[in-house]
């Protein structure tokens, strides 16, 4: 495998340099006196601000992009073998990294990696975490997987020798990583597109963990069921959290504020160490800030400067994000795509002042709805009004015969109104005749479902 040095700039080629991650990548290279092209099917606000750090950025894609100057080219999973630039690639014998691959190659440069890992809950325990390290003035080098607005975009380039990233689990990336910190949120089935079962998603894990050196940590969920699976044999030293267990660190006395924000004590191994407040709603958030918390400890921070950090996080874009207000009806939006991240952000809603609460849903991939589907329905059956816009086909073709149809089926047979409407135009229309003042409208999904809410709010 090509080996990248980060401190001998080189000349590298993105395919698909728009991606969120990608882009990210991007940026620490022109920091390290990189020369970085790149190319993507349209422009976009990340890929003009690559351009703006001295990047040349093409579109669409097409093998003439490559420079004749090149010393290797990085690409997404994503990308389809036959891009005229991956092609054109192979033909010139041009070294070629996966986008995971360098990232774990940058890893190396630095002396304490930290790579948060888990089905659910990794941008935002990542942006925690980089608060936490911004008000340690850690100078840390943070690729998230959104926009964090703290550091303007999804990419902090610093001078320290801490990194902190988002570790995926899908296509098994994050196993090309060289962390020295560990972070695992949570497991469950998930992108079963990829993984055979949750026993398969476990052994990935397993082996993500097993990537650790003796003398890194393990920071793993004790609430995560058979996550003794994950830390057995593990050589290297193992930290616990949880709500629910016995675990090294732990949340109690916990209170909230009328917005579902939670203040709360932590105790390490029974004694209390502190007292914690945040501001993003949701028990998830306990847990997610308990995994920071135990992390910037395992670095040695102190605790006044864990409480600040957390206490000036206040969210990422599509996490429970408050877009606005329109006739008294207030519009939130959240990633959320899997039934247990839908599950957790609903409890988040139940509390925020509502009168009634809409969910407007846009299933991501059918391969998760299909296998998920009984799932979804239950999660999202906790919402007042459900309204479902069709599926995000991503990556997949619906060659399996699932529908929004079918969820719309399962959700009205718990006793729930749901409402199906194939067009965004028609979701948005039903809305507004019927969503009253007081009420909350919550967009839901990985897909573009956002673009309801803002279109409504005239964003």
């Amino acid at each position: 495998m090509y080996e990248i040095d980060l401190s001998t700039p080189a000349a590298v080629h993105f395919i698909g340099i728009g991606g969120i991650s990608m882009s990210g990548l991007a940026q620490v290279l022109l920091d390290k006196g990189f020369a970085v092209s790149g190319s993507d099917t349209r422009p976009s606000l990340l890929t003009r601000a690559l351009e703006e750090k001295g990047a040349a950025v093409f579109y669409p894609q097409r093998a003439s992009n490559l420079p004749d100057r090149l010393d290797a080219v990085i690409y997404t999973a994503a990308i389809n073998p036959e891009n005229p630039e991956y092609q054109a690639a192979l033909s010139r014998g041009v070294p070629m990294l996966t986008r995971a691959q360098l990232l774990g190659q940058i890893m190396k440069g630095y002396g304490t990696s930290i790579a948060v890992a888990g089905t659910h809950g990794k941008t935002t325990t990542t942006s925690m975490l980089a608060h936490i390290l911004m008000e340690a003035q850690c100078d840390p080098t943070i690729s998230v997987g959104g926009i964090l607005p703290s550091i303007g975009g999804n990419i902090r380039v610093g001078k320290s020798d801490v990194f902190l990233t988002e570790a995926c689990e899908y296509t098994n990336s994050f196993l090309s990583f060289f962390p020295t910190l560990g972070i695992i949120l949570n497991m469950d089935a998930d992108h079963l597109d990829f993984f055979k079962d949750i026993d398969d998603i476990r052994h990935s894990f397993a082996r993500f963990a097993h990537l650790l050196p003796p003398e890194g940590t393990l920071v793993i969920n004790a609430d995560t069921p058979c996550h003794e699976q994950v830390t057995e044999g593990l050589p290297c030293h193992v930290v616990t959290y949880g709500l629910d267990n016995e675990a090294d660190y732990t949340a109690c006395d916990i209170t909230w504020d009328k917005y579902g924000h939670a203040s709360f004590t932590v105790r390490f191994q029974g004694k209390k160490i502190g007292s914690f407040y945040l501001k993003v709603p949701g028990l998830h958030n306990v847990s997610n800030a308990l995994a920071a918390i135990a992390a910037a400890r395992v670095i040695g921070l102190d605790t006044d400067v864990i409480t600040r950090g957390l206490g000036s996080f206040t969210g990422t874009q599509r996490r429970f994000e408050y877009k606005g207000q329109i006739g008294e009806v207030t519009i939130i939006d959240d990633y959320a795509h899997h039934p247990t991240e839908i599950a957790a952000t609903l409890r988040a809603a139940a509390v925020y002042p509502h009168r009634r609460l809409w969910c407007v849903f846009q299933p991501h991939t059918y391969t998760r709805t299909k296998a998920l589907l009984d799932e979804f329905a239950q999660a999202l059956s906790a919402a007042d009004e459900v309204v479902l816009a069709d599926i995000y086909a991503a990556r997949e073709h619906n060659d399996i015969g699932i529908t929004s149809e079918d969820l719309k089926v399962r959700i009205e047979e718990r006793g729930t109104s749901c409402a199906y409407f194939p067009t965004f135009d028609e979701i948005e229309q039903y809305l507004l005749s019927r969503a009253q003042p007081g009420d909350v409208i919550l967009t839901m999904g990985a897909g573009d479902v956002v673009k309801v809410g803002e279109h409504i709010l005239g964003l």
